[in-house]
């Protein structure tokens, strides 16, 4: 384990710089990384993840979004407390169930996500015509239960698959409630921000699945990058960071279809 801590801590720090642009908490990177490159079992992975994400390691990149005035706080509480409880379930199906058909699901549902974000036909007429690009999207009200709703659904994908929500926090605000692209992230990463996923990490650490001393290591690493990202796309149009968010959702759900390495229960 000693051998391995640098080479946490970059991943950490890789995860983090992805969790700071796109709002994840980097467990999609993590899970495959620990599975493939330092041989965790599948479930020890998941749970290393999950605690990694526990601890508040999106702090700097959220007081970056919040100077920039682009989050929202009633809904990251709202989604928050439907991670709580969404979490527990999903860690108690991953432990328990094989979950293939879940994992193609899952992967099927990135892919139409990530294409509704890089919007490749509206993109090409845009570039055809001259057409400017589209002014930004009026936030939908919406009542608290269906926040709540968003967070459990993500709670649950957060503990079945070790990540931290936010891939489906975030298509959830853009596409549903029509949040700008760098609105969701930063809401997002304030629903992350506490530790809603401890009931998950508690399963996973009775189950004796989960590796102490790297996810402190990664966490670290998660700490410095998530500001990176964050001061990235805040730097970048909010058109720029959508597409480029699209991008990303579409190479992690054809890697988890094919080769069974990202969305893996």
């Amino acid at each position: 384990m000693p051998d391995h801590l640098i080479a946490f801590l970059v991943l950490g720090a890789a995860a983090g710089i992805l969790s700071g642009m796109f709002g994840i908490g980097g467990g999609v990177v993590i899970v495959p990384a620990l599975v493939v490159l330092f041989g965790f079992g599948l479930k020890e992975g998941l749970g290393t993840s999950l605690a990694a994400l526990v601890w508040p390691v999106g702090i700097f990149a959220v007081v970056a979004y919040y100077r920039a005035g682009q989050l929202q706080l009633r809904a990251a509480t709202l989604i928050a407390l439907g991670l709580v409880g969404g979490n527990v379930l999903g860690a108690q199906l991953a432990l328990g169930l094989p979950g293939d058909t879940l994992q193609r699901i899952y992967g099927l549902f990135l892919f139409f996500m990530g294409w509704r974000f890089v919007e490749p036909r509206k993109l090409l007429t845009q570039r055809r015509n001259g057409a400017p690009p589209a002014a930004d999207p009026v936030p939908v009200e919406v009542a608290w239960y269906i926040l709540l709703v968003v967070g459990v659904g993500a709670g649950i994908a957060s503990g079945l698959f070790g990540i931290g929500g936010g891939l489906v926090i975030v298509p959830a605000l853009v596409v549903l409630l029509r949040y700008d692209q760098k609105r969701a992230v930063g809401t997002s990463l304030v629903a992350q921000l506490p530790p809603v996923g401890i009931g998950g990490v508690l399963s996973y650490y009775d189950a004796g699945e989960l590796a102490l001393t790297a996810s402190l290591v990664i966490a670290l690493g998660l700490l410095a990058g998530s500001l990176a990202g964050a001061r990235i796309a805040l730097g970048l149009p909010s058109a720029t960071v959508k597409r480029l968010y699209g991008v990303f959702l579409l190479v992690i759900s054809l890697l988890g279809l094919s080769y069974r390495l990202v969305l893996i229960p």
